[in-house]
């Protein structure tokens, strides 16, 4: 996509301590919220931290790397300045946080064209299939302590 850390160099970028992952999603997606939850849950670290699109970091981290932020296929996850996207981005979340989340590893047995298409049918079509729901407005404070916004 682009070189490590490209994003430190944009001045489009808010600044934002970049020394643990953060995963870029939808804060008003049901399937979004559920994933964040469950993120939180099973990074036990407490490391990966949690950047709702419709704020003006996950905004602008959308568009440095070529994604519109209004575009229901993106979800962005950045570790160690390289950044993965879409069901690349589940797939390394899955392997960063290790346990049950490895699991997701078995969809890599689906042809990347095929799991492309998957991951773009689901998000073009998940607000009608999960619904909405509030990422931010999850009351758990440690929860909280993961946002950047």
């Amino acid at each position: 996509m682009r070189e490590v850390y490209s994003y430190q160099s944009d001045p489009d970028i808010p600044g934002f301590d970049d020394s643990n992952p953060v995963a870029v999603m939808d804060g008003e997606c049901a399937l979004c919220s559920w994933g964040a939850r469950m993120i939180h849950r099973l990074d036990r670290s407490g490391q990966v931290r949690i950047c709702p699109v419709q704020s003006p970091l996950g905004a602008a981290l959308l568009r440095h790397y070529g994604l519109a932020p209004d575009d229901p296929a993106s979800w962005l996850f950045i570790d160690r300045g390289v950044a993965h996207r879409d069901f690349d981005a589940v797939l390394q979340v899955g392997r960063r946080l290790g346990g049950w989340a490895r699991l997701t590893g078995v969809l890599r047995i689906l042809p990347r064209g095929l799991r492309d298409r998957l991951y773009r049918w689901i998000a073009r079509n998940r607000y009608a299939m999960f619904g909405r729901a509030d990422l931010c407005g999850i009351p758990d404070p440690a929860f909280q302590k993961r946002l950047l916004r």
